[in-house]
This record gives structure tokens, sequence and C-alpha cells, in this order.
């Protein structure tokens, strides 16, 4: 693949992780990012400084580059969908990026067909808003249709005196749905790679920590029952044979105290649920996307270690970032593996990096990343 260059649109830290597998594979990467020298823009032999919602960005992009990818579901869909038009790869399908980026549109299309997910409803108003409340019951969840991430764009009603302070919150020129509250015992992914010939490989079913609606730990694989595995991975599976695209999709589901899985959403990229995959497995989440979205066969997985286990580095002030590492005489700086992503500057609860730490046993896996966790500053 030499001389052959990837356009992704985004340059996140998912970004810089796709850019490391794509020069493993002798690619040259562009990066469209806002940001100058992004995490990925960093890495990337060159960053276009732009807005991913950019229809002009994203064909300056498709114009110097022989494939182009996403990481971020704000990307202008039109726009790559005008690459289509003129020749150029585009991967996954701009048309599923569309029924994903609207965050309501993914619930419809998923529940035409026949994918179990929790009720919702469209938000128009206060008057909308109250009426669900008397439907949903309460809790229930006030959502933002585009660009919501992390936690961001949602809001819990506990009680109908809770809806006017979300209005105020979430309705900054997003559209609004509703969603019914499921009371879930555990959050659970799966993450799924397809290549052109419809190749499919998924990495073993998670599960997911989140705190504030944001994944701080991830358990490969899922501490469940092999029955509830199943389910899962018959749900990934029924949600990309519904999805077209080729690349990682990620799915994220519930689990009932009663044993259902439902979907919550999906990604039609690379996710935080796979960063694991890097050390955990012959072949990252990564890789199969370049891999796939080139043309290459995706390669069949191979576990390294019987249990995985990854911690997010979550920012705990505001400012410039200032990274420090320490050790305390224990051996976990062997075992751990410590991803920073670059970032310039540090916000609470900003994705700042990950660790992670293999092992034959899940507890003291888990205990060595925390551990190693605690050792670090930024």
């Amino acid at each position: 693949m030499e001389n052959k260059t990837i356009g992704i649109v985004g340059g996140g830290q998912l970004g810089k992780m796709l850019t490391d597998s794509a020069h493993k594979l002798g690619f040259k990467v562009i990066i469209l990012d806002p940001t100058p020298n992004s995490p990925a823009g960093l890495v990337a032999d060159t960053q276009i400084v732009g807005s991913f919602k950019d229809r002009d960005k994203i064909l300056e992009l498709g114009e110097v580059s022989d494939y182009i990818t996403f990481e971020i579901e704000s990307a202008n869909f039109e726009g790559l969908e005008e690459l289509i038009k003129k020749g150029k790869i585009v991967h996954p399908n701009p048309q599923t990026l569309r029924i994903i980026k609207d965050k309501f549109e993914q619930k419809v299309f998923l529940k035409n067909y026949n994918i179990p997910v929790a009720d919702f409803a469209l938000i128009n108003n206060i008057e909308d808003c109250k009426k669900q409340g008397e439907i949903f019951g309460y809790p229930f969840l006030l959502k933002a249709r585009f660009d919501a991430y992390d936690g961001r764009g949602n809001f819990v009603i506990k009680n109908e005196q809770d809806i006017s302070i979300a209005f105020e919150k979430l309705l900054k020129g997003s559209p609004l749905y509703g969603e019914k509250f499921v009371p879930f015992i555990k959050e659970l992914a799966v993450v799924s790679a397809r290549d052109t010939k419809e190749n499919i490989e998924s990495y073993p079913v998670v599960e997911t920590i989140h705190k504030n609606n944001i994944c701080h730990i991830v358990r490969s694989p899922a501490p469940v029952s092999e029955e509830i595995k199943e389910k899962a991975n018959t749900l990934a599976n029924e949600v990309l044979s519904a999805l077209s695209g080729v690349g990682v999709f990620a799915i994220e589901m519930f689990l009932t105290e009663s044993g259902e899985v439902i979907v919550n959403e999906i990604a039609p990229r690379v996710h935080n649920s796979g960063h694991h995959t890097i050390e955990a497995f012959n072949i990252s989440q990564f890789e199969q996307h370049i891999r796939a979205i080139s043309g290459m066969q995706i390669l069949k997985l191979e576990k390294i270690k019987k249990h995985a286990v990854m911690v997010n580095i979550l920012g705990e002030r505001e400012g410039k970032a200032d990274y420090k590492i320490t050790t305390d005489g224990d051996d976990n700086s062997n075992s751990a593996h410590v991803h920073i992503y670059g970032k310039m500057d540090t916000k609470i609860e900003r994705k700042m990096g990950h660790i992670t730490v293999l092992g034959d046993n899940l507890e003291d896996t888990e205990n060595k990343a925390i551990k190693t966790r605690s050792n670090i500053s930024i």
C-alpha cells in the first residue's frame, strides 16, 4: 500500500490510533480536524485544519486521498456522498452515517428491523415532554438527536419539575427526542469488523462501566453467562445485517435483570469499548478498520491473554495538560500499557488517554489497571 493515502475525518484519539495502524500497513495519512496539532495530526503525514461539518473541507480531503473514512459522527455525510459520486472510495457508507448520526432516526431504523430498543418518541416542546412523562413514567431520558456523546446531550428527567431544566440545558438549536429509561444491570458492547468481501470478525462481548454517562472501565470478556454472550452476539449480527458498509462498527447494549439484551446505540467507527484490542488480540480494531476500508481482507482474531481490562484516563481539572507518571515500586509499569493521546488542554472528564492490562484473573487484572491509573496525573 506504499504511496496510497487514507483520509480521516476527525483528528482525536481514534484518528491517532487509526493513523498508527495505517502507517504500519504502509499508508500515508491525511487528517481533517478543526484543532491545529490535533492528536491524530501530530502523527499523520498532513493535517487539513477545518471543520468535519464543512462540505468543502471534506471535498478537499477527498481530492488528496485514495480511501476516506471518519472517526466522528459529526462528519458531513453530504460531502462524503459527493466524493463517492466523484469515484472516491468512502467507508463506512455515508448513508449509514446519515442514519446513525441522528439518534432518533437510528432508533426508528432499528425498530423497523425488529431490533429491540427502548421505547422512544419525538419531542418538539415542553408539552410533548410532559405527555411522554405520563406515557414513559419517571425517570425517562431527554436526548439531543445530534452531536451527543459521552453523556453530553442527555438529561435524566426524574420528575415533571426537571423538564424545564432539561429544556434549558439541551435546547440549543438541536432537536430532541425522549426515551424510556431502561433499568439495566450491565452495559455490554460488541465491536465487529466487516470487509468488502462480507467477511465479519467480532471481538468478544465486553462489559463497559460508566460514570456520569462516560466510559471508565472496559472488561474483556464480559463477566456474564455464555447465554447472555450468545444473545449479545446474535443482536450484533442482526444490526450488521441491517446496516450497509465496510469497516468497524460498535454496538452498545443494555442487559436487564430479566436477561433481556437490547440495543442502546450504534457507532459506525472504531470505539472506546475496543481500545484494549491493541494489546489483547493479534490485530486491533484500528488495523481491522484500515484493512477493511482499503479493500484488504480482515484477519481472524486470536486472543493474547484470558482477560483484558481497559481504564480510561479522564481529565480531573481545567487547564494545560501536564502529563506525569510515577511508580511506587510495584510491577504495574511492566504489565500495563499506557496510551497518552497528546491533547494540549485537559478538561473535567475529557478522555486524555487509556491503560490496558492483560492477565489470567479478571479481579487482579482490573486492580492493576486501576492502580496504574492512580499513578498518572495530567
